[in-house]
């Protein structure tokens, strides 16, 4: 593979994982304004958040098996197709429940993106190159947050909150255009991958019994549901309690954005020293120090906008440094089941990015401690996991060196 090949792998498989990114972040300055022109509430609309994020969760596990039983392209092209015509419908919808649905075809379509990718990291890479090529993923995410709310406040204010829906459709048609024509195929099809319920369960519950599995995707998840915390509740605490335009709004978000650009960066060097599983414990532990003083400053009044903002930002600096290692340990044992794999672990994180969104408005209290407390208990939770279930994928993936257990 040449230097111009790796480039454009990359670049495409990072457009790919965009596709939600920018779903979720580039619509959040609208909310004040969609929920006016639709005449209902802020939290109405903040359904519609929670329903891409269920439609991920949800969508993810139909692709994993249809990737590994017609190959990489053909499900990546309906998926983007569904998501492509679910925008123009957003677009154009006249009422909040419709948006809602909406949201969840939208989800249902881009997802499609997500699975295919980390997927084709595992055909397209070796093993041992699968981490950095995860954390050079995560440097394209990271850019999504930081341009998508500054752009969508723009656009917003500029043309109305429905250009954003229609931007989406356009930057994912385009993205499209870029796979049919320069994303090699990944995995052949598979004829014997069944379709049917019970083959499709039997082939979860294989990947799910792999133990380097099981706990690298739920620290992962659960660490990595953090950000999503902090995306539920920023609109509120920043638009609402501290009174930010749109477009300020837009900016916070790109500046806070900035912390997850560098740390995957920061993780190529440290690869070159530490192990993965080294790196998602310093980083874990990084984030209980930063998550506590977040929850103990803002319950004792510490915080104004600008000193919120510069925790929020030491805080998200570690998950450049989780969600990369974690995903190339999770999908390392796997080669034929890679598919599945990839769209359990993202349905987890979705699943649990939902319910830690969900959380984020039930305890809403007109402060950020809602926000700031689930990201903390994230990140906690998230390292208990770790050190209860290292030993055991540590020997599994010494008995995987040793010969006496097969990829699957």
């Amino acid at each position: 593979m040449t230097r111009k090949q790796y480039f454009i792998i990359i670049l495409i498989l990072g457009s790919l994982s965009t596709i939600s990114p920018f779903s979720i972040d580039m619509y959040l300055p609208g909310f004040p304004a969609i929920a006016e022109d639709l005449n209902t509430t802020i939290s109405k609309i903040q359904l519609s958040l929670t329903a891409y994020l269920v439609g991920i969760s949800v969508g993810q596990l139909l692709y994993g098996p249809l990737l590994d039983r017609f190959g990489r392209k053909y499900p990546l092209y309906a998926g983007l197709a569904v998501y492509i015509l679910a925008s123009v419908g957003c677009a154009f919808t006249t009422s909040a429940d419709t948006l809602i649905f909406m949201r969840f075809l939208q989800a249902v379509g881009g997802c499609a993106g997500m699975v295919a990718a980390q997927a084709l990291v595992r055909d397209l890479f070796p093993v041992t190159e699968t981490a950095k090529v995860f954390s050079w993923l995560i440097l394209v995410i990271a850019v999504s947050p930081m341009v998508a709310p500054t752009v969508g406040g723009y656009m917003t204010a500029a043309f109305g909150w429905h250009s954003v829906f229609i931007a989406l459709a356009v930057i994912t048609l385009v993205i499209l255009i870029g796979v049919f024509f320069a994303l090699p195929e990944g995995k052949k099809p598979d004829p014997t991958m069944s379709l049917k319920p019970k083959p499709v369960l039997r082939n979860f519950l294989t990947v799910l019994r792999n133990p380097q599995f099981l706990v690298y995707t739920l620290v992962g998840g659960i660490a990595a549901a953090a950000p999503f915390a902090y995306i539920s509740g920023s609109p509120d605490v920043f638009m609402n309690i501290y009174k930010v335009s749109e477009q300020e709004y837009g900016w916070i978000f790109a500046i806070l954005s900035v912390a997850m650009i560098g740390s995957p960066q920061l993780n190529h060097l440290l690869l070159r020293r530490l192990k993965s599983e080294q790196i998602i414990n310093i980083a874990l532990v990084y984030q209980i120090v930063i998550g506590s003083l977040m929850v103990v400053g803002v319950y004792l009044g510490w915080y104004g906008k600008t000193s919120l903002i510069v925790v929020l930002f030491l805080f998200l600096i570690g998950q450049g440094l989780t969600a990369p290692n974690a995903s190339a340990l999770a999908l390392a044992p796997f080669s034929r089941f890679a598919g599945s794999a990839s769209a359990l672990g993202g349905s987890f994180r979705m699943g649990i990015g939902a319910l830690v969104s969900g959380a984020v408005s039930l305890f809403h209290n007109g402060t950020a401690l809602p926000m700031v407390g689930v990201m903390a208990c994230c990140t906690l939770l998230g390292i208990t996991v770790f050190y209860s279930g290292q030993r055991a994928a540590t020997h599994y993936q010494e008995a995987v060196l040793a010969g006496t257990v097969a990829e699957v």
